[in-house]
């Protein structure tokens, strides 16, 4: 990567994890995804304890490795919530088991630079492990999903996360055609339910690992 490039992407993190500290968070920075996975296993772990886990849709948690090395821990309860051979009903029961769970691991649509995370959500189960219920939430963020305000954030996940992740699911709504949002009413509209993470409470229960990379959605 360009020096000025990289100076500048290491200022931009900087920044937000300063800011992300300040709103009770607890933040790290990762200079790839292997690094993020590396922190999560020789910082995060080891200061908590984690008998059952579970986590939300995230590209950029698939990215790091971690949940092949989860799924091979014999110590590790997985509450699997993205099994392919069970029914919608045992997924969605899954899916409040998880709420109960030590760890819950995901990503986010965006993070301000005033230390916000914000998601928007289609079934709710995400955001829910992140605003309540699992001891610990970990998050992991690439660099591209840092804007400026809450506005920027909406438009950002109005107009392209929510749409790209509609076509990644093969998901029947008015964006995948226009690839922005056409605030549908379409009864597979993956977006429901808006969530704003002022401040972590407690203090530290939810980390957020900033990625030095463009990484998910």
């Amino acid at each position: 990567m360009d020096d000025s490039i990289e100076h500048y992407w290491q200022m931009r993190l900087e920044s937000c994890k300063k800011s992300l500290e300040e709103n009770r968070f607890g933040p790290f920075i990762a200079k790839d995804a292997a690094h993020a996975r590396e922190i999560v296993l020789k910082e995060i772990l080891p200061r908590i304890e984690v008998k059952t886990m579970s986590w939300g849709d995230s590209m950029t948690f698939y990215d790091t490795g971690l949940l092949n090395i989860f799924r091979r821990d014999p110590d590790l309860d997985i509450i699997e919530t993205f099994d392919s051979t069970i029914s919608r009903e045992e997924s969605i029961e899954r899916r409040r088991q998880a709420l109960l769970a030590d760890l819950f691991v995901t990503g986010t649509n965006a993070v301000t630079e005033k230390g916000q995370l914000v998601n928007l959500d289609m079934i709710g189960n995400r955001v829910a492990g992140i605003t309540f219920g699992p001891k610990h939430v970990i998050i992991f963020v690439g660099r591209n999903k840092i804007v400026p305000d809450l506005e920027a954030a909406m438009f950002r996940i109005r107009n392209y996360a929510a749409p790209t992740n509609a076509i990644r699911h093969h998901i029947k709504t008015p964006c995948v055609e226009t690839s922005y949002c056409q605030n549908c009413k379409s009864p597979q509209r993956i977006c429901n339910t808006w969530t704003i993470t002022e401040k972590s409470f407690p203090k530290d229960r939810i980390k957020v690992i900033l990625i030095n990379g463009e990484l998910g959605l």
